[in-house]
């Protein structure tokens, strides 16, 4: 399958792109770059060959040939939202809505969004599917408005899947170090010590960037039927986890760390998942990672590069930080825009 691959560049989008060649896929990339001074260490081929471009500067043109587009070029911080509200809108969403109209005018047959767990936001219980969605944040509203928007376009020969992450962890050559398992392994590493201002009771459900990876392979190759307008939560039920305890797990992988926690948090985001329609409905999908060996794998990858502090905390590898140096040093304009001045 010719699969058009956005933010072929990104933390996930360098580990799916040469998953998806082993598969067999012909897979071509989009990525604005943002996000390309942050590479950790050379782990994976890249096979991909990557277009430079703003996913919005996208024209039909751009997209003809293709069997399928895998959409995660979006901004993919909380923060981010606080820090450019507006933005986040217009990417994330009309941006997001406005590829897959692209696609349609173009006949690509198949289009999957990745959207995020976080669109649960606050529940009690377990949810799954067809409960209804609580966002918190700018980035998970959004999230939703293109489930919402991208399911209306669906007809006979276009065809949305729309896959709700779970929070992703894991090594990868283009590192994020602002997502929960990665950050509380990096702090284990640099400074021997886990201090939570929180207590950790929220639940958060986790999968690896390469099972992330394994889930979009199924996705296109799947039949028609089953990935017809389906949301599917990513993940597996084992993975659902209190922070507290994802905390833990990532001490016991780095020896000599510790922990200590706070009071409740003033974020009250948790929502444990169930994860019992992709298990039982995608073809060929279960999890091959989980919690301990994930960071088990981050302490191994540290080891090898001597993961300095200044790297951990450094822009290259935290989304906020990186593009608030960008609009500082007006590499990028109001609306995101590079400014090639």
């Amino acid at each position: 399958m010719r699969t058009l691959l956005t933010g072929s560049d990104g933390y996930l989008g360098c580990l799916v792109g040469p998953q998806l060649v082993e598969r067999g896929h012909e897979v071509s990339g989009v990525d604005t770059g943002y996000y390309r001074a942050g590479w950790l260490y050379n782990g994976v081929p890249r096979t991909v060959e990557t277009l430079t471009r703003d996913v919005r500067s996208l024209e039909v043109d751009d997209l003809r040939g293709f069997d399928a587009v895998v959409h995660m070029a979006e901004l993919s911080n909380d923060p981010l939202g606080d820090l450019i509200g507006d933005v986040t809108y217009e990417v994330n969403h009309q941006g997001s809505v406005r590829l897959a109209e692209l696609a349609k005018r173009a006949g690509v047959s198949r289009f999957v969004y990745m959207s995020s767990c976080s669109v649960y936001g606050v529940a009690d219980g377990t949810v799954d599917e067809t409960s209804p969605l609580n966002p918190q944040t700018a980035y998970a509203v959004c999230k939703g408005l293109v489930e919402r928007d991208v399911t209306a376009l669906a007809d006979e020969d276009f065809s949305p899947t729309f896959m709700r992450n779970a929070t992703a962890f894991g090594a990868s050559p283009r590192m994020r170090f602002d997502i929960v398992l990665n950050n509380l392994s990096g702090l284990a590493w640099t400074t021997g010590r886990i201090a939570m201002t929180s207590d950790g009771s929220p639940w958060r459900p986790l999968v690896h960037a390469l099972d992330i990876g394994k889930a979009i392979g199924c996705v296109l190759e799947a039949p028609r039927e089953v990935v017809h307008t389906e949301v599917y939560n990513v993940g597996s039920d084992e993975q659902n986890y209190q922070v507290r305890d994802i905390a833990e797990r990532v001490a016991r992988a780095f020896p000599g760390c510790s922990t200590s926690f706070g009071r409740p948090g003033a974020d009250n985001r948790s929502y444990r998942v169930d994860f019992t329609k992709i298990s039982t409905k995608l073809p060929g999908f279960s999890c091959d990672w989980d919690a301990d060996r994930g960071a088990a794998q981050l302490a191994e990858v540290f080891r090898r590069v001597a993961l300095d502090d200044a790297t951990f905390t450094g822009r290259g590898h935290t989304r906020l930080k990186q593009l608030e140096h960008l609009i500082a040093t007006e590499q990028v304009d109001s609306q995101l825009f590079w400014t090639y001045s």
